[in-house]
């Protein structure tokens, strides 16, 4: 499956932004689809994963009440709506697909060309 991500921006701490990742395929509702970021000189980081059908999510620490992921199968779209940002989001975001529930991103083959996403303080 291919991804592409958008939706990035400049913001200002507290803002909302909703970041989106279309794929191509007909088998996107199989995968598990998950939001990794990444800084300069750091490892890329969980954010969040959604099971194939939605139904199940899990949220890293740092986003938990703050982030969501939803996807919709019909439009082969995975979305991460942010809200409350601040300016530790800063990073850029990438999507995934994977066929496992998992949190580390060697777990997933697919990867997004990144988006970045700058919050001001």
């Amino acid at each position: 499956v291919q991804l592409q991500a958008s939706g990035g921006g400049l913001v200002q701490a507290g803002d909302s932004l909703r970041l989106s990742c279309a794929a191509s395929g007909r088998t996107f509702s199989s995968y598990r689809m998950a939001w990794f970021r990444q800084t300069p000189g750091k490892a890329r980081e969980f954010v969040a994963v959604i099971s194939w059908g939605g139904s199940t999510t899990y949220y890293a620490d740092s986003v938990k009440g703050r982030f969501a992921i939803s996807r919709d199968n019909a439009k082969n779209t995975v979305y991460l709506q942010m809200n409350s940002l601040k300016p530790e989001d800063t990073a850029v975001y990438y999507c995934a697909a994977g066929v496992v529930f998992s949190t580390t991103s060697r777990d997933y083959n697919s990867w997004g060309q990144g988006t970045l996403v700058t919050v001001s303080s």
